[in-house]
C-alpha cells in the first residue's frame, strides 16, 4: 500500500511553528517512501474558524514550498459523510443517542469528583430506546468496556490503555457536527491515510481513534506521535518566547530553507550533520530516528543556519527575497541591479533579511541617520580637507567603479601621508551616518557617486560646526 500522510491544522488562528514541523515531517515521510501528502482543514469549530486563518495556513505551506498532493479538504464540507457513518453506527449498536443536558452532566461530574472517582460518562443512555421530548440528542460512541488497546507508536514505542479507564465519548454534537475524535477517524478513513504524525499531545485520543476504527470496521493507520518544541526554559514554546506563528519568521526575515533545515532538526537527527538540502532531507528522514524528548528551540542557532543559507542564496534569487524587506524599512523603489550589489556585499554580515535590508538602506535611499558618538570622533575639523580631496578626485572619475573609488581614497591618504583609515572613517560616517560598512571602495561604489559627494559635502559642514 502507498504511503498517505495528512497535516489537519484547525484555522482558528496563525499556523503555529510546532504545526509547520508537523508537516513537515509528514511531508518528507511521503516524499521518502514515494507516497502522497493530503492537508485537511479541519473547521467544524463554527464560533472560531475563519477564512482569514485559512489563508495564513496556505500562505505559508506556499511561502515554504510544502505544497500537498491532495487537497486541501474541508471538515466543514464533509458533514453529511460524518451524519451517515454516526447514523450507521446507531443501527449497528456501536453508538447511541444520548438525551443528557449540559446541566445533568456537570452534576454527573461533580458526584463523581465527590467520591473521588474519576470524571466520565456514567452510561445513563447507553439502554435507552425511546426520545426524550424537548431534548435534541448527541451521539456517543459505545465504547468497549473491558480490554486493552496497544498503540504501537512508531517513536514512543508500545503503549497501553485500559478500555475501563476510557469514555462514552461524544461522536456527534447535538448541533449536527462532529467531535474532533470522529471526524478525524472518519476522514483518515475515506482519505485513505497509512500513516498519521501529529503532535505527542494526541496520543491520550489515540486508543480512543483506534477503537472506533475498529467499530468501523477501518483499517487503522500507523501512529507516529512526536515530541514537542519545548522554550528555551524548557517549558512550551509560546509567545512569551518570541515568534511562534510560521508567517512571523518570514517578516523577520528568515529564508525558507533555512526554516526548515532548522525544523527537521528539531528533535530528528542524522549523526552529526546539521545542514541538509531537500534532497538529503527527503532521502534521509525517518521516524525511527525521532526523539521522544521535547526538543528546545535554540534562536542563536536558527539564526546560524539562516546565515548560511543567506551566504548560499545566488544573488538575483537573494535580491528578490530581500525586496519586501526593503519596502518594510523604507525602501520603496530601486533597481535591481543594486539591489543586487547591495545583497552580495552584506550576504556574510548578516542574520536575517530584515537585518540586511536596515544595512542596506542606506544605500539604496536618501535615509540617512547619524550616530551621534562617530560624528563626534570622526568628522573634526581636521577630517574636513581630507573629504573635500575624496569628493574633488571622486567627482573626476571617468567611470564610476569600486576600484576607482578605492583608489582616490588610497591616493588621498598617500597625498596626505596619511594612514587609510584617517580617511576611510570619516567618509564611512560621511556616506553611512556610522563607522561600520564593507571596505571603503565597495561602500562608495554601491551608495553612488551622485549621493556619495551629496554626502561628503554635508559632513565637511558638520565638521565647521564641529
Amino acid at each position: 500500500m502507498s504511503v498517505r500522510t495528512r497535516f489537519a491544522p484547525s484555522p482558528t488562528g496563525s499556523l503555529h511553528i510546532g504545526g509547520v514541523r508537523t508537516a513537515l515531517f509528514s511531508w518528507l515521510y511521503a516524499r521518502r517512501y514515494g507516497g502522497e501528502y493530503i492537508l485537511r482543514i479541519e473547521d467544524t469549530d463554527r464560533e472560531r474558524s475563519t477564512e482569514a486563518a485559512v489563508d495564513v495556513i496556505l500562505e505559508a505551506f506556499d511561502w515554504l514550498d510544502l505544497k500537498p498532493d491532495e487537497g486541501p479538504f474541508f471538515q466543514s464540507r464533509r458533514l453529511e459523510r460524518y451524519r451517515e457513518v454516526a447514523d450507521g453506527m446507531i443501527q449497528a449498536g456501536t453508538a447511541y443517542h444520548c438525551y443528557c443536558t449540559p446541566e445533568e452532566l456537570a452534576e454527573m461530574r461533580a458526584q463523581q469528583t465527590a467520591r473521588g472517582e474519576k470524571p466520565r460518562y456514567a452510561g445513563r443512555c447507553r439502554g435507552r430506546t425511546e426520545p426524550r421530548p424537548g431534548v435534541t440528542p448527541a451521539v456517543r460512541f459505545r465504547n468497549p468496556d473491558a480490554g486493552q488497546v496497544v498503540v504501537d507508536d512508531l517513536v514512543h514505542g508500545r503503549v497501553v490503555f485500559e478500555n475501563a479507564e476510557l469514555d462514552d465519548l461524544v461522536i456527534m454534537r447535538s448541533d449536527g457536527t462532529p467531535t474532533y475524535n470522529f471526524g478525524v477517524v472518519v476522514d483518515d478513513a475515506d482519505m485513505r491515510i497509512t500513516h498519521v504524525i501529529r503532535g505527542d499531545d494526541h496520543l491520550n485520543n489515540t486508543p480512543k481513534q483506534i477503537n472506533l476504527f475498529r467499530a468501523l470496521g477501518y483499517e487503522t493507520p500507523h501512529f507516529a506521535h512526536i515530541p514537542m518544541i519545548a522554550g528555551p526554559d524548557g517549558a512550551k514554546l509560546s509567545k512569551r518566547h518570541g515568534a511562534v506563528s510560521a508567517l512571523e519568521y518570514r517578516e523577520l526575515g528568515y529564508l525558507p530553507d533555512a526554516v526548515l533545515n532548522y525544523l527537521a532538526r528539531l528533535g530528528w537527527s542524522h549523526g552529526d550533520q546539521e545542514i541538509f538540502s531537500r534532497d538529503e532531507l527527503t532521502r534521509l528522514f525517518d521516524l525511527g530516528s525521532v526523539q521522544r524528548s521535547a526538543a528546545r528551540f535554540d534562536l542563536e542557532k536558527l539564526n546560524w543556519l539562516n546565515q548560511h543559507y543567506i551566504k548560499e542564496t545566488p544573488g538575483p534569487k537573494l535580491a528578490a527575497q530581500l525586496g519586501p524587506h526593503l519596502k518594510a524599512v523604507g525602501v520603496v523603489e530601486a533597481p535591481a541591479e543594486r539591489v543586487e550589489a547591495v545583497a552580495n556585499a552584506f550576504r556574510d554580515r548578516s542574520k536575517t533579511l530584515r537585518e540586511m535590508a536596515e544595512k542596506a538602506r542606506v544605500y539604496l535611499s536618501d535615509d540617512v541617520k547619524y550616530e551621534q558618538k562617530a560624528v563626534q570622533k570622526q568628522l573634526q575639523a581636521a577630517a574636513a580637507p581630507l573629504l573635500r580631496a575624496v569628493r574633488d578626485g571622486l567627482a573626476g572619475l571617468e567611470s564610476w567603479s569600486e576600484a576607482g573609488a578605492q583608489g582616490v581614497v588610497d591616493g588621498v591618504a598617500a597625498a596626505a601621508g596619511v594612514g587609510l583609515g584617517k580617511v576611510a572613517q570619516p567618509l564611512r560616517v560621511a556616506l553611512t551616518g556610522d563607522v561600520a560598512s564593507p571596505g571603503i571602495g565597495v561602500t562608495l561604489w554601491l551608495v553612488g557617486r551622485d549621493r556619495a559627494i551629496a554626502r561628503i559635502e554635508r559632513a565637511i559642514e558638520i565638521t565647521r560646526s564641529q
